[in-house]
């Protein structure tokens, strides 16, 4: 029988703290969240190893350090309004509304955004919002955001992702080629429109789809 209280403790204190991931309402935010409730059955016993896995829909669930550090570059604080593109099964989604006031996650594929509202009405995540669509697009009803974080590789940010970021805000996504190693960067929205852009490593993400994204992926 695996222990997954103990399991998850071990993830955040080797694979987030001994990594540099400190914010303490983040690694809080990681041990309250069962990542094992996000994947199959059959993938549980995996759930706290330091790599991505498959889930539903032919798509993947990031690992938990790349998740942590989306979040710790994306500066998502108490009372934040944050957008997640590619909700996937909700994980991130759960891990992230521990700590910011509201989050829109959108989701291209429907048996996805079908799994990811049940598991996080079963865990009680009140203040996650999961939405159907293209995510490129971003979710102009609910703009502006505070934060933006894509779990899927563009050619370039979205115009309507910036369109959508509050002042000051903050975008973390992965930019380059499917297939290759990607760039994660993170855009800051300064008051007069104009953007700031860091590199903050490599990644390999699933490709971003939709009118913003990749056409032929």
């Amino acid at each position: 029988m695996t222990d997954f209280a103990a399991d998850r403790e071990a993830m955040v204190e080797r694979q987030l703290r001994r990594r540099g991931i400190t914010r303490q309402p983040i690694l809080d935010a990681f041990l309250a969240v069962p990542r094992e409730a996000f994947i199959g059955a059959e993938y549980a016993h995996r759930a706290y190893g330091d790599h991505p896995l498959p889930i539903e829909a032919g798509q993947t669930i990031s690992q938990p350090y790349i998740v942590a550090l989306m979040i710790e570059a994306a500066g998502i604080k108490p009372g934040d309004k944050v957008l997640e593109v590619g909700a996937g099964s909700g994980y991130a989604a759960a891990v992230i509304s521990r700590i910011a006031g509201k989050v829109i996650g959108i989701e291209r594929q429907h048996d996805l955004v079908e799994v990811a509202r049940e598991r996080l009405q079963r865990l009680g995540c009140d203040n996650v919002i999961i939405v159907e669509g293209d995510g490129t697009k971003g979710c102009p009803d609910e703009a502006p955001f505070d934060a933006i974080l894509a779990a899927a590789s563009g050619s370039h940010v979205p115009n309507a992702l910036l369109d959508q970021l509050a002042d000051g805000g903050k975008i973390v996504m992965p930019l380059g080629s499917p297939g290759w190693v990607q760039e994660l960067v993170r855009v800051t929205k300064r008051p007069d429109g104009t953007v700031d852009r860091e590199n903050l490593g490599g990644v390999r993400f699933v490709p971003l789809i939709g009118e913003e994204g990749w056409k032929d992926a």
